[in-house]
């Protein structure tokens, strides 16, 4: 745990899901898989707080979730969630879909690399936790949905039209959070959603590879680039390449740009360590 904390310990019992740390790399298990690992008031608050509590992991270089079974994620519980929600009140549901945008603001926010696996269905708010995510890593089982106009609301859920314009373009944004068409791997691949497409029997390596570059990298380095993807979507090219430019300043002073340079004149590997 970093000194940059209080009293209050970090989770170590998150029960709505299934969290594992081994080597550098956090993994979030969503484990209902008889119900296509739906997600639910809970789970939801459990991944928003985790979110917030990696960087404070020292042990977490970079976060992975997987779906149990044959599917990543089918979206909110249709009972659980929505059966309760067509309950609620104005204030009650505002809490509701805050809470959601807050987790998926998280995930952006969060400095640690996210690599969504994904073998089956991400369908409603699981194709948003796919997105949101750094890497997608799919095979050819794998399937989006943005399914928020077929239950009656906006596609607009959760920032996914936010997201979804900047990761496959307007036009296609708005045929599949319109239309709320299911869209199968090759077809998400060639629309730019997917990161890497592997074989069915190969996607617990190729994320298991992935992610380890990533923990035995220059983490510092990762980090920075996702904030600087993250924040620069809406600024001018002005403040882009300012914040650029102070960015890079201060990592030239970094350990990891020295040991670089040591490496590559000893004519060896950099032994990266995220200062």
């Amino acid at each position: 745990m970093t000194r940059y904390r209080g009293s209050v310990p970090l989770t170590s019992d998150w029960q709505h899901f299934r969290f594992e740390v081994a080597d550098g790399v956090g993994t979030v298990t969503l484990n209902r898989p008889e119900k296509m690992n739906p997600l639910t008031f809970e789970s939801y608050a459990d991944l928003r707080d985790l979110l917030h509590e990696l960087p404070h992991h020292d042990d977490v270089k970079v976060l992975v979730i997987r779906g149990e079974g044959r599917g990543f994620c089918g979206g909110g519980d249709v009972n659980e969630i929505i059966g309760e929600l067509i309950k609620m009140d104005a204030h009650d549901l505002m809490g509701f879909t805050k809470m959601t945008g807050d987790t998926i603001r998280a995930m952006r926010e969060c400095p640690v690399p996210i690599i969504a696996g994904i073998q089956g269905i991400a369908a409603g708010a699981g194709s948003v936790l796919a997105i949101a995510s750094d890497f997608r890593v799919c095979t050819a089982r794998a399937k989006f949905a943005f399914l928020f106009t077929k239950v009656g609301l906006s596609g607009g859920d959760m920032g996914a039209a936010y997201l979804l314009p900047r990761l496959v373009g307007y036009g296609r944004a708005t045929q599949l959070l319109m239309l709320g068409d299911t869209i199968d791997a090759q077809t998400a691949d060639r629309y730019g959603l997917v990161s890497q497409l592997v074989g069915e029997d190969e996607l617990d390596d190729a994320c298991e590879a992935l992610a380890r570059r990533l923990a035995d990298g220059p983490t510092m380095a990762y980090a920075q680039t996702k904030s600087l993807i993250t924040r620069e979507l809406d600024m001018p090219i002005g403040s882009a390449m300012e914040l650029d430019a102070m960015t890079q300043a201060l990592l030239m002073t970094s350990a990891d740009h020295s040991e670089f340079h040591a490496a590559f004149n000893e004519k060896r590997d950099p032994r990266w360590t995220g200062r």
